[in-house]
């Protein structure tokens, strides 16, 4: 397992509250795709409880699967290996990476904006809307990219999973 050296620690710290500066609730003008996951999330929601991996019906959802990312939660600190990529993201990143640890594929993932969402919809337990640039493929420029990340819990309490909705322009 990775440690988290007191200078990366710092510098997660300092992402992540960039990320909750400028991450914001799901607005009214997202994509539809967001919206709609989002939707889907919190119908799955049971009160106070979280959705877990096997409450997501395909069924549901086809028009969302292409974009879909299936990510487990392993350790502590938390590492993100990728359970599930739909055919849009496939095509973005130019693989599935399934089963690789987003921290092994990504260079310096810890100091991203997309992993400080992780740790804020983890931690808040709550849907993470991002409008900005895809900056996790380094085999492409920027992409702008609208995208919604969250948490799952196997047990409806423990977030132990994220599933992410990305629309990326073309």
């Amino acid at each position: 397992m990775k440690t988290v050296s007191a200078k990366k620690s710092d510098l997660l710290s300092e992402t992540i509250n960039a990320a909750l500066a400028s991450s914001s609730d799901v607005p009214a003008d997202c994509n539809p795709k967001i919206a709609r996951l989002v939707d889907y999330w919190f119908s799955l929601c049971e009160g106070e409880s979280l959705p877990g991996r096997k409450d997501i019906d395909p069924i549901d959802i086809p028009d969302l699967l292409p974009s879909i990312r299936l990510l487990d939660i392993e350790g502590d600190p938390p590492r993100f290996r990728v359970r599930l990529t739909g055919d849009k993201v496939r095509n973005h990143f130019g693989s599935t990476n399934v089963g690789d640890f987003l921290d092994e594929i990504v260079e310096d993932f810890e100091s991203r904006e997309s992993y400080a969402n992780c740790m804020m919809a983890i931690a808040e337990r709550r849907p993470v809307w991002h409008r900005g640039i895809c900056d996790l493929n380094p085999d492409r420029d920027f992409v702008p990219l609208e995208r919604v990340i969250a948490p799952l819990a196997s047990d409806r309490a423990t977030v132990d999973g994220i599933i992410i909705v990305s629309i990326y322009a073309s």
